[in-house]
């Protein structure tokens, strides 16, 4: 459906533009604007590789296996069904680590294998299991220290300070954090006091 949306808008914005006679302008618009995807490609190249490469050095050097052990209470909090040892947290750590460092791109297959784990021992795999519906929340509204995405753009586009988004941006994602934390326990109790 969105592929016929993309071509719908193509299409008619080169119609229109044959109508009005700006075919120069939409050629000029085209033209510059593969230009700057490829210079923002390049600059999230670049910090991309670098906090990959981190976290790669962090996995192979057992740092990530000790962060693990470290927050285990956390995450027997914040997931009170998965069983002690169970391979998911390894996977769910790992995604908070990438996500708290602003890769969500690298942050997707851990959530997607924390996710499989998750689903593993799941009673009823029509529907989501507690842990998994927590992940998600936490996912999606995860603690970001560095938003390296963010810094990459702004240093792309000339930003005079493209640091200066950090610490709004740690102190937002706390906010958004916990809101969603607050939520999941909310709707976890009023859901089971239903079944009640």
């Amino acid at each position: 459906m969105v592929n016929y949306i993309w071509i719908f808008m193509l299409v008619s914005g080169i119609i229109f533009s044959i109508f009005n006679g700006t075919v120069d302008e939409v050629n000029k618009g085209l033209f510059d604007s593969a230009g700057q995807a490829v210079e923002l490609v390049i600059g999230f190249a670049a910090i991309f590789t670098l906090w990959l490469g981190m976290m790669e050095i962090a996995k192979q050097s057992g740092l990530l296996n000790i962060i693990t052990k470290l927050c285990y209470p956390m995450i027997r909090k914040l997931f009170p069904d998965l069983p002690k040892n169970h391979p998911a947290a390894g996977y769910i750590m790992t995604n908070f680590s990438a996500n708290f460092f602003g890769l969500g791109n690298a942050a997707t297959p851990f959530g997607v294998k924390a996710m499989k784990e998750l689903q593993s021992m799941n009673q009823q795999p029509e529907k989501a299991s507690r842990s998994m519906v927590t992940f998600l929340c936490l996912n999606t509204a995860a603690v970001t220290f560095f938003p390296a995405t963010i810094v990459s753009m702004r240093l792309s586009e000339g930003a005079a300070d493209p640091l200066d988004i950090v610490i709004p941006a740690f102190l937002a994602t706390i906010c958004s954090c916990s809101a969603a934390i607050m939520y999941d326990r909310i709707s976890w109790r009023m859901a089971s006091g239903k079944q009640k």
